[in-house]
């Protein structure tokens, strides 16, 4: 059973940072994909981030390139999301998520929530002053 638990959210003044872990388990191959998502009040989810199963490449969305990276190291079944530069704009429930992808990539459609086989439960992030 696929199971990933996201921990490191709280809250930071704008211009700070912030390292969310994803601990993942259960999974059946060697080529999960991770995915980091997020979701503010009255907003759809946004993909944030996405490393492939052996932690080489990564691809993030606009809003968050140069001040975001995420990085995995696969002895821990952890997945980190090093944020940056906070702004007020990046405050919502982040998500992790996985996808059994058959190969080493990051896939053109990593954005695509609905396409990942299992998320955790979020962490909240709020970036205030």
């Amino acid at each position: 059973q696929l199971q990933l638990v996201e921990s490191g959210g709280g809250l930071v003044q704008p211009g700070g940072s912030l390292r969310l872990s994803c601990a993942f388990s259960g999974f059946t191959s060697d080529y999960y994909g991770i995915g980091w998502f997020r979701q503010a009040p009255g907003k759809g989810r946004e993909g944030v981030a996405c490393i492939n199963s052996s932690g080489s490449k990564a691809k993030y969305a606009e809003s968050v390139q140069g001040r975001f990276t995420i990085s995995r190291d696969n002895a821990k079944n952890t997945v980190y999301l090093q944020m940056n530069s906070l702004k007020p704009e990046d405050a919502a429930v982040y998500y992790c998520a996985a996808v059994d992808l058959g190969w080493d990539i990051v896939p053109e459609w990593w954005r695509a929530g609905g396409e990942y086989d299992a998320w955790g439960q979020g962490t909240q992030v709020t970036v205030s002053s």
